[in-house]
C-alpha cells in the first residue's frame, strides 16, 4: 500500500522543525525587542481551522510564561461586518498555512488601521497575508499536499512557543525546543494498535487536555472528523466534568493528552472518575494512567509534550482512516485551501 501524504508529511515534522527553530532566530529576536519596547497588556490573534488550534496552543502557554491575556478575534468581525478595531500599541498574530484567505486578511489590515503591529505566522511568505504584515514569520514546512494539515500545524505551534520562549526570556522553554525534534522523531515506531482499535469501533468520542494540551485536543478531534469521518468533541478535561459527563455511558471513547505538567493530577482525577463510568480512555502522556496508556518520548517541558503527542495521533487517525477504507490524503467535501469571508 502506497504511503499517504499525511503520513509521510506528518513524519517530515522532526526535520521542519529543526529548521524553522534555526532559521527564524533573528525574527523571534525581534518580536521580543517589540515586546519589550511596546509592552503590549493584550494580544489578539486570528486564525481557521488547525491554525486557530495553533493559537490556541500559544494563548495558553503565553499566558501562563508571560502572564499577559491573548484574545481571539473572529475574522467576521472585519470581514463581514467591518466593525473597526481599537488596538493602538497592541500587536495581533495571524496563524495562516496559506495565507491566503480573504477574512484573516481582512482582519489583519483592520488590526493595522487600529493600531496594531501584525505579526503574520504562515507557511506561504508570497501570499497577501504575509505581504501585509508588518513581521513574517515563516514556518518553513515546505510544500503540504494532504488536506489535512499536519507539518504545517506543528511548525506553527513550535514558532509561536519559540516566540514565547523569547519574550519570556524562558530558559526551560528554550531548552525544551532544543530537544522538541528529537522527541518528535522518537514517537515513530511507537505501538499503537490498541487505540486504533478503540478509534475504529467508536461512532463518537471525546478528546481532551488542560493548558496547551487542550489546544492539541482540539486539533485531534478536527482531524478525526475531515480524516476518518468520526465524530469528536474536544473539552477542557475541567469542562468535561460537567454537562458533557451526561453522554459517557460504558464503552464511551474519551482521548485524554495529559502531560507531566502542573494540570497533571488533576487530569489524572478526571480520568479516573470516567473510568467508574465505563469510559474507554486512551492516553498520551509521559506518566502511567490506567486504560490504554500511550508513552510519548519528553521533551523535558511538559507544556511542550502536547505537540509530541500529536505526531504520534497523527499516526494513529491516519491508520483509523485507511482502515475504515477512506483516503487520508482527500477528505470528502474538502479543500486544501479554504477562502472564506
Amino acid at each position: 500500500m502506497t504511503q499517504s501524504l499525511m503520513l509521510t508529511e506528518a513524519g517530515q515534522s522532526p526535520e521542519v522543525v529543526a529548521d524553522l527553530l534555526d532559521k527564524e532566530r533573528p525574527v523571534f529576536a525581534e518580536i521580543a525587542r517589540l515586546f519589550s519596547t511596546a509592552r503590549p497588556s493584550v494580544i489578539t490573534t486570528a486564525a481557521r481551522g488547525s491554525s486557530d488550534h495553533a493559537a490556541t496552543f500559544f494563548k495558553y502557554l503565553f499566558e501562563i510564561s508571560c502572564g499577559v491575556p491573548v484574545a481571539s478575534i473572529g475574522p467576521s468581525i472585519a470581514s463581514v461586518y467591518g466593525a473597526p478595531l481599537h488596538l493602538k500599541g497592541g500587536v495581533h498574530f495571524t496563524v495562516s498555512q496559506s495565507g491566503g484567505s480573504p477574512d484573516i486578511i481582512a482582519l489583519q489590515a483592520a488590526a493595522k488601521t487600529g493600531g496594531a503591529t501584525t505579526i503574520a505566522v504562515v507557511n506561504v511568505t508570497d501570499s497577501p497575508l504575509a505581504q501585509q504584515a508588518d513581521i513574517v514569520l515563516d514556518l518553513h514546512a515546505g510544500p503540504e499536499k494532504s488536506v489535512a494539515a499536519t507539518k504545517s500545524f506543528i511548525t506553527a505551534v513550535a514558532a509561536l512557543s519559540a516566540v514565547t520562549a523569547a519574550i519570556a526570556d524562558s530558559g526551560s522553554l528554550r531548552d525544551g525546543l532544543s530537544r522538541l525534534p528529537e522527541a518528535l522523531a522518537a514517537t515513530a515506531g511507537i505501538d499503537g494498535a490498541a487505540a486504533e482499535d478503540v478509534l475504529f469501533g467508536a461512532s463518537s468520542l471525546y478528546t481532551g487536555g488542560r493548558g496547551p494540551a487542550f489546544a492539541i485536543a482540539l486539533e485531534s478531534a478536527l482531524k478525526a472528523k475531515e480524516t476518518s469521518g468520526l465524530h469528536a468533541e474536544a473539552f477542557s478535561l475541567a469542562e468535561l466534568m460537567h454537562g458533557p459527563m451526561r453522554l459517557v455511558q460504558p464503552g464511551f471513547p474519551v482521548i485524554a493528552f495529559a502531560p507531566d505538567d502542573a494540570a497533571f493530577a488533576n487530569n489524572a482525577q478526571a480520568l479516573e472518575r470516567l473510568a467508574k463510568l465505563g469510559a474507554t480512555a486512551v492516553s498520551f502522556s509521559t506518566t502511567p494512567l490506567p486504560g490504554v496508556n500511550l508513552r510519548m518520548p519528553s521533551t523535558g517541558n511538559g507544556l511542550l509534550d502536547p505537540l509530541v503527542s500529536l505526531l504520534c495521533y497523527y499516526r494513529l487517525i491516519e491508520q483509523v482512516t485507511r482502515r475504515k477504507g477512506f483516503d487520508p490524503d482527500k477528505p470528502a467535501n474538502l479543500l486544501k485551501v479554504t477562502e472564506t469571508m
